[in-house]
């Protein structure tokens, strides 16, 4: 009777360690996100932090995302300034969370999804900078043979002028440097002379397709960081030096 009992309740113990593990793999921890993004991109980070407040959680490598982009085959045509992978799939620009959460609950045959190039008003590009400004951007569904069908859309127009943003002056856009590379006005925030760098809260830069936003820039020379002041309005010139958001040319505005 007695060896009974214990048989019973070594069964009983058994099945609730074993009802406990299944209820630990019915459990899943947040999906795990691989982020590669420039290091001096503020969007980018505003959009881990998107993520990281919606139920990811998130390693971010600052080595920049082109190479990224090639390794896990998303085609530039698709291209933004980061790129991720979570689930077997790539993410590419500022894709809304809820978006990639649908991703991984309905697993289409894909390579994964994309917003290119930068819209303001999507995640990460939506700061109170942008003036309230939300641009109309579709979400897209890539597939490994580079076609690609909308996933989903976001602030599309519904008529009306499109607000306008206090840094994005086209008349900046209409002279060049001395290489003829677009002037873009922009705000100094910070001066970083230890990493040789500017904050620039800064218009369109159209050679680099990039949206108004704020930003750290290297400069290409560090005698720049003497002629300016926090606060200041400036015009600039931008490229990419070695995978780097780069101050090439600039002048203080009167």
């Amino acid at each position: 009777m007695q060896r009974r009992t214990l048989i019973t309740s070594a069964m009983a113990a058994l099945a609730t360690s074993l009802s406990g593990t299944a209820l630990a793999q019915a459990r899943p921890g947040k999906p795990q996100v691989q982020v590669w993004k420039d290091p001096n991109c503020g969007c980018c980070n505003d959009w881990i932090t998107h993520l990281q407040d919606n139920g990811f959680e998130v390693r971010a490598f600052d080595t920049g995302n082109m190479a990224a982009r090639r390794r896990l085959g998303m085609p530039e045509s698709f291209g933004s300034c980061h790129t991720a992978q979570v689930g077997g799939y790539v993410i590419e620009g500022h894709v809304p969370a809820t978006d990639i959460h649908r991703l991984l609950q309905e697993r289409p045959q894909a390579l994964g999804l994309s917003v290119p190039r930068m819209p303001i008003g999507s995640p990460g590009m939506d700061g109170p900078e942008y003036g309230g400004r939300k641009d109309p951007y579709d979400v897209l569904l890539v597939q490994r043979d580079g076609s690609s069908r909308v996933f989903a859309s976001y602030h599309q127009p519904t008529g009306g002028d499109r607000p306008t943003n206090p840094g994005d002056n086209p008349a900046a856009q209409t002279a060049t440097d001395t290489q003829g590379r677009p002037w873009a006005e922009a705000e100094v925030r910070r001066i970083d002379a230890r990493g040789n760098r500017l904050s620039l809260r800064h218009g369109r830069i159209d050679n680099l397709d990039m949206p108004p936003m704020t930003m750290f820039f290297q400069v290409s020379d560090p005698a720049m960081l003497e002629r300016v002041k926090v606060g200041e309005r400036i015009r600039f010139s931008a490229d990419r030096v070695n995978g780097q958001y780069t101050v090439m040319e600039l002048q203080p505005m009167q």
